[in-house]
């Protein structure tokens, strides 16, 4: 066992979940792997580690790690779900309409929640603001013929 396994394995414990040798793998290629990806690169990843890996179980593993705080889960309107390390700190994402790259922004204001209403009910406490800016990252705006509908909205 490496020590970014024992390290997983630690968290995964300390956050209340069974530590198996799946979970620690995904967190490992999660971590080790910066960045916002798809089940399905996840799974490839894991794959890789450990051999073996059924789909299902990549599913399974990452909701549980999405659950208790150890990944975070992204879904943004007409992409598939994505799962990043970074997780407990409230930043928001900006994703690409033309090629779906999603790269992290931090808070827009302060610190977490980083945006509160103006008018909130009695008893009502705002923890978290999820932001995201929809635009065309640098490459899709250079490239010939994009950047024309960067603020059209879909």
């Amino acid at each position: 066992m490496t020590s970014t396994e024992s390290h997983s394995s630690e968290r995964i414990r300390a956050a209340g979940l069974r530590a198996t040798l799946q979970r620690a793998s995904v967190l490992d290629v999660l971590a080790l792997q910066p960045g916002h990806h798809t089940v399905e690169t996840v799974h490839g990843w894991a794959e890789d580690l450990l051999g073996s890996m059924s789909m299902q179980a990549t599913y399974d593993v990452l909701g549980a790690l999405a659950e208790v705080g150890l990944v975070r889960r992204i879904e943004t309107p007409g992409q598939p779900a994505r799962y990043e390390a970074r997780a407990g700190d409230n930043h928001h994402h900006f994703v690409c309409r033309t090629c779906g790259s999603t790269i992290d922004i931090d808070c827009a204001t302060g610190a977490a929640p980083c945006l509160v209403p103006f008018e909130l009910p009695t008893g009502f406490v705002v923890d978290e603001a999820e932001v995201t800016y929809w635009g065309q990252c640098r490459d899709c705006a250079a490239a010939p013929g994009e950047g024309s509908d960067a603020t059209s909205p879909d």
